[in-house]
């Protein structure tokens, strides 16, 4: 299944992609995101300053508001 990284706050989604058979990596650092297929993130900190910076260019999910199901299928279709 497809590398995801996950921010540490979101631990019902890293679970519901772990079930999924995904490979799950925690966002502590920049180069945490290096080789994943996708991202998510709460959104908490979210552009900070007005400063963005790409570390990846796989695509990234904010789960801001989402379910944890709902953010598995965001993944799912963002990946294939």
């Amino acid at each position: 299944m497809a590398r995801i990284g996950i921010e540490g706050t979101l631990a019902d989604v890293k679970g519901a992609l772990q079930a999924k058979g995904h490979d799950v990596v925690d966002l502590r650092q920049e180069q945490d995101a290096q080789n994943c297929d996708c991202c998510v993130i709460s959104g908490q900190d979210k552009d900070v300053m007005g400063i963005q910076n790409a570390a990846t260019q796989a695509s990234v999910i904010n789960a801001d508001g989402m379910t944890a199901d709902e953010v598995c299928q965001q993944v799912e279709q963002r990946i294939q």
